[in-house]
């Protein structure tokens, strides 16, 4: 079944008028304001999501055809990981459908698709007694600006009790309506693989869907207590469509009357665009016209191809900068470790008096830039017409891109329509709608519809980049256990860069946090001395939320330097670490879980190692070991990794086991050998050749263990990300008795 609705037959969701971005920032001030105003907030809201004339919507997650579809409402943008079916499966399974009628489509704007799973991480540092409180209030904001934003690990962990709410009412409606037609109780009657059931009286869901009436919504739905669906692998939706080339990404989009552009940018930093000479570019074939942005210049021609050699035969001049990014921000953290003014950001016991004195090992690490490097490079299509303005894009968040396009445009966001795509990869890349104003004003500029495609070039140079970062790690062992710890992690202010561009208003001035080294603060050991802090690094590199945010970096050193205090020790670095779990039996239960799985710690052959990592994240816990092998002069080659997850109640493990691979691929190409470089202001590498992924034939076999677990969802798209660097490092150690401290480990 098809995921997504063409373009071309996207409703036109009904338009009312939202606060303005001030309001909401300025809303954001505290949470016991958050609570008291919004219950004085208007909370009716029409439903927009629409409906064709054989459809029946039943609430705001399921509607039903004629033909038996059950069509489900996704929230969340489908870049790959399988969210659309996960979240599907999770009403199907409430409501009692047959998986095979069941196809989905994206959620339009509106506050009950608005994700409250982001107060998750939030308020995660909150005492337990205000978590409760914090995220009610924040949730109703959320709620009531249309913050429709995937990421974070959120889409599951946010929507779970919400869509099974959904998909449970649901079911009560269609029983009630059933119920009617055989006069009796609809309390008595289920629902099974698509038919409502009463003792031997059976009838379809498209039969009687048509019958409800608003008064069958029940106020307080009844959940399953087990369904046959949860916890099951069924076939992914999306993946028909991928195959057969039916499914619509960014780049398929066709309008009538469409062109086509091309946009280069200047250095890194958003220079002014100061001047471009163009005339050579308006003599080639198939250009149209030639548009100037504040920070770009950009051709529009009647193909792509027309429009990209056209912008290359441009010669744009953009305005100087006094400190352009150059080969010193690869020792910037290095300089900050040395800073007096780092801030502590956790403090327990007194490390700095338990390692005064005796033997201290200490070690520095760094990792570098890198970019997001997602297959579908940043694209958007748009069409103005009447003062109402029509997007088409990859994007993370409805919310953000309609603010964007709002501002760009000068129109009201009621006038704005974003229709979601499916995504190419994103890795975080597309919360960021950089390439969705660009397409904006050159359409408007041209006066027809407008499809910008970045070129591989374009989207590696002005990538939103996990930044570089170096950490000085100090530590004590006695008694096979770390009697103290200390570290320094340097890393500039990832979420101030991103909220700068996204929500300017809210966004205040780089600062040091616990945020901001997130993953080296929570730490799960028993220790009785701990100390982090963060030093603050400046850039002038607008920075990005990549794949796990700050626990991509931050796992590589604590997990490194953890099996670095184990041979300190002279322990097993896997018992090390148990020894010190005894108050987590859940990251216990993970560790051991894949220590079974793999073979010893250590080395048995020649240049051949294991190494092993534990780290949790969003909501999850993940243990890997690495076998790698190591043969002089060439370069490193990790042959198998053995993964461990403990993510709470899963709801497809199929999916989730594509997830944990996904996320190990990813990571461990930046691993082995991705880094961007930069010189006169510009990033140095091109394209792929220049940052190489992961191929095929250089991955390593995986297999994935689901730790049964009774506790609340968690991520899946993310955790299993920052083990591999750190489970890779401690492998090659254990083969070649070199530790790596560096990522790339292959220069």
């Amino acid at each position: 079944m098809t995921a997504v609705a063409p373009p071309s037959v996207s409703p036109e969701p009904k338009r009312r008028s939202r606060p303005s971005r001030r309001a909401f920032l300025i809303g954001t001030g505290a949470v016991a304001g958050l609570a008291v105003g919004y219950a004085m907030w208007p909370r009716s809201h029409p439903l927009n999501w629409a409906a064709a004339p054989d459809e029946t919507i039943v609430n705001g997650f399921v509607k039903i055809g004629t033909d038996g579809r059950v069509v489900i409402a996704i929230p969340q943008a489908e870049m790959g990981q399988g969210v659309g079916s996960a979240l599907a499966q999770i009403v199907a399974a409430e409501l009692g459908a047959d998986w095979n009628t069941v196809s989905i489509e994206p959620a339009p704007l509106n506050p009950i698709y608005a994700n409250r799973g982001m107060t998750l991480d939030m308020t995660a540092a909150m005492p337990p007694s205000l978590q409760g409180f914090a995220r009610w209030g924040t949730g109703g904001v959320i709620d009531h600006f249309d913050m429709q934003l995937t990421g974070g690990s959120t889409s599951v962990r946010g929507f779970a009790a919400p869509m099974r709410a959904a998909g449970a009412a649901a079911r009560e409606m269609l029983c009630r309506a059933a119920a009617r037609d055989w006069g009796v109780d609809g309390r008595e009657c289920d629902t099974d693989n698509g038919f409502v059931v009463y003792k031997a009286q059976r009838v379809r869901f498209a039969d009687v869907a048509g019958k409800v009436v608003p008064g069958d919504a029940p106020s307080s739905p009844v959940l399953r207590t087990k369904s046959p669906l949860l916890g099951t692998a069924v076939a992914r939706l999306d993946i028909p469509g991928k195959t057969d080339g039916s499914a619509h990404f960014g780049a398929d989009v066709r309008l009538p009357g469409m062109v086509f552009a091309a946009v280069r940018a200047g250095p890194v930093g958003e220079p002014a665009l100061v001047s471009a000479n163009h005339a050579a570019a308006r003599a080639m074939p198939g250009v149209i016209d030639i548009v100037h942005g504040p920070t770009w210049v950009a051709a529009v021609a009647t193909t792509w191809w027309a429009a990209s050699k056209a912008v290359a035969a441009i010669v744009p001049v953009f305005a100087a900068q006094d400190h352009p990014a150059g080969p010193w921000l690869a020792d910037a953290p290095h300089a900050a470790l040395t800073a007096t003014d780092a801030k502590a950001v956790r403090t327990d016991g007194d490390a700095t008096a338990a390692l005064s004195s005796g033997a201290v090992i200490t070690a520095d690490y760094s990792v570098p830039y890198i970019a997001h490097a997602a297959l579908e490079p940043m694209n958007a299509t748009v069409r103005i017409d009447n003062g109402k303005v029509e997007v088409w894009a990859p994007t993370q968040s409805l919310t953000l891109a309609t603010w964007a396009v709002a501002k760009a445009t000068g129109v009201a966001e009621s006038d704005v329509t974003v229709h979601p795509t499916l995504i190419g990869g994103s890795f975080g890349r597309k919360i960021e709608n950089d390439a969705v104003v660009q397409a904006v004003l050159i359409a408007k500029a041209v006066k027809r519809p407008v499809q910008l495609v970045w070129s591989r070039a374009e989207d590696l140079a002005h990538d939103k980049f996990r930044p570089g970062a170096a950490a000085r790690m100090r530590g004590s062992v006695a008694n096979g256990r770390i009697v103290a710890w200390d570290s320094r992690i340097a890393v500039p202010d990832v979420a101030s860069s991103v909220t700068s561009r996204n929500l300017p208003a809210m966004a205040g001035a780089p600062k040091a946090s616990a945020d901001g080294v997130d993953g080296a603060t929570q730490l799960p050991y028993d220790m009785a001395h701990i100390r982090v802090e963060h030093a603050l690094v400046a850039t002038p590199v607008p920075l990005g939320f990549w794949r796990s945010v700050g626990h991509s970096f931050s796992a590589f050193f604590v997990e490194s330097f953890v099996d670095e205090l184990a041979h300190a020790a002279g322990a097993d670095p896997g018992a090390f670490r148990l020894a010190m779990l005894t108050k987590e039996p859940r990251h216990a239960a993970v560790l051991r879980a894949v220590l079974k799985a793999a073979p010893p710690l250590g080395s048995d052959s020649p240049g051949i190692g294991r190494g092993v990592a534990l780290h949790a994240s969003f909501g999850s816990i993940v243990a890997q070991v690495a076998e790698v092998e190591c043969v002089v002069g060439e370069p490193p080659r990790v042959r198998h990794v053995w993964a461990a997850i403990d993510c709470g109640q899963v709801v497809n493990p199929d999916g989730l086991r594509a997830q944990v691979e996904g996320a190990i691929a990813y990571g461990l190409g930046a691993a082995l050998k991705q880094r961007i470089t930069f010189a006169d202001g510009r990033v140095e590498q091109t394209n792929f050749d220049g940052f190489p992924s992961l191929m095929l034939a250089d991955a390593p076999s995986i297999d994935t263990i689901i730790v049964a677990s009774d506790a609340v969802h968690g991520g899946g798209g993310e955790p299993g990300t920052p083990p591999i660097a750190p489970a890779v490092a401690n492998a090659i150690f254990a083969a070649t008795g070199t530790r790596m401290r560096s990522l790339p480990f292959i220069a």
